[in-house]
C-alpha cells in the first residue's frame, strides 16, 4: 500500500461498514449513495491489495484481515475526532432528541430522575420512551430506531459474545433487582409462606412484551418438572400490578418496581419458591455512537439516574 496516495475517506467508509454490517446502512449513516459506498470499498480493496469484505445473504461479512485492521483504524479515527471535533455536548446550547426503548417498569424508575436532571440543567433535550416489545433489541439499535435500549436482556448479552457482536453493540450494567411473587393482601395464599405446590396450584398472570404465553418463570418451573396455569398475559408491568389487586391471580414483578405501582397498600410480596436469576438491567447502544458527544452525554445522564458512577 502507498500510504501517501491513500484516500483517508476510504477508512471512514471501512469503519462504518464494519460497525453496521451492511453497505446500505453504512451509506445512510455516511449520507452517501450505496453505489458510492460500494465503490469506496472496491478502492480500499485495491489499495490494501486484498479483499476485506465478502457479500453474504446476511450482509457484508468482514474477512480475517478486516477484523484485524478494524480496531486500529477505529482508534485512529477516534483520535482524529478528538483533535478536530468538539469534545463535549452542551445541552443548554444545543438541541437533541433521543429515543430510549424500555419497559414500563424500567421507565417508572429512570424517567423521573432523567426529567429532573433535564429540568435542573435547563437542557434543550427531548426524550422519547419507546415500548420495548422484544427480548433482543439489537435490530432497533442497528437500524437506528432507538438510541438506547434499557432492560433485562440475558439472552442478548450472551449472544453478543456468541455472535461476535461486541464490535457493533456495547452494553453497561445499570443495576440489579430480583423478581418476587405479587398478590392482593386478601389473597388466600397471603397468610402463609408460599410453597411450590401452592404456587403451581394457583392461577397466574404473565407479563410478556412479545405476547408469548411463556416466560422465565415457566422455564424455571419446567426445569423442576412443574408448570403453572397462566390465565392472563399482558405486556405491561403496571397492568399486571393493577389486575392482581382486583383478582386472585398471582404475578411476578421486579422488586425495584413495586414502589412505583402505587398499590403497595393493596398487595403483598413473597419470595418465589424456586430459584430465579437476579434481574440485571443493562443499557445497550450501537458502537457507532460510542464517541458521539451528545450520546456520551445521554449515557452519563442515564448512569446518574441509575445511581452509577460515571466513566
Amino acid at each position: 500500500m502507498n500510504f501517501r496516495t491513500l484516500d483517508l475517506n476510504l477508512l471512514r467508509v471501512f469503519d462504518t461498514v464494519m460497525a453496521e454490517g451492511s453497505l446500505t446502512r453504512a451509506a445512510e449513516v455516511l449520507a452517501i449513495t450505496q453505489p458510492a459506498a460500494s465503490h469506496a470499498i472496491k478502492r480500499l480493496h485495491s489499495a490494501v491489495g486484498e479483499t476485506l469484505f465478502v457479500r453474504t445473504a446476511f450482509g457484508m461479512k468482514p474477512t480475517d484481515r478486516a477484523e484485524a485492521l478494524w480496531p486500529q483504524v477505529r482508534a485512529a479515527l477516534a483520535d482524529l475526532r478528538r483533535v478536530l471535533a468538539p469534545e463535549a455536548f452542551d445541552p443548554q446550547a444545543e438541541t437533541a432528541s433521543f429515543r430510549i426503548a424500555m419497559a414500563d417498569a424500567t421507565a417508572a424508575l429512570l424517567a423521573p430522575p432523567l426529567v429532573r436532571a433535564i429540568e435542573a440543567g435547563h437542557s434543550r433535550v427531548k426524550l422519547r420512551v419507546l415500548p420495548l416489545t422484544t427480548r433482543d433489541p439489537r435490530r432497533l439499535l442497528r437500524d437506528a430506531e432507538a438510541d438506547l435500549a434499557i432492560g433485562h436482556f440475558p439472552e442478548t448479552i450472551a449472544g453478543l459474545v456468541a455472535d461476535g457482536d461486541q464490535a457493533r453493540v456495547r452494553h453497561l450494567r445499570l443495576y440489579e433487582t430480583r423478581y418476587v411473587c405479587v398478590m392482593r393482601r386478601e389473597h388466600p395464599l397471603a397468610a402463609a409462606p408460599l410453597t411450590l405446590d401452592a404456587y403451581c396450584a394457583a392461577q397466574h398472570l404473565l407479563v410478556s412484551f412479545s405476547g408469548r404465553p411463556y416466560g422465565l418463570v415457566d422455564q424455571a418451573l419446567a426445569a423442576l418438572g412443574r408448570q403453572r396455569d397462566v390465565v392472563l398475559t399482558v405486556n405491561q408491568f403496571f397492568t399486571a400490578g393493577l389486575v392482581v389487586t382486583q383478582s386472585d391471580l398471582l404475578t411476578v414483578l421486579p422488586q425495584s418496581f413495586i414502589a412505583a405501582t402505587g398499590t403497595q397498600d393493596q398487595i403483598v410480596t413473597r419470595a418465589l419458591p424456586f430459584e430465579l436469576a437476579p434481574v440485571a438491567v443493562q443499557m445497550l447502544w450501537a458502537v457507532r455512537q460510542d464517541a458521539d458527544p451528545a450520546h456520551r452525554w445521554l449515557r452519563a445522564l442515564v448512569r446518574r439516574a441509575a445511581s452509577l458512577p460515571e466513566g
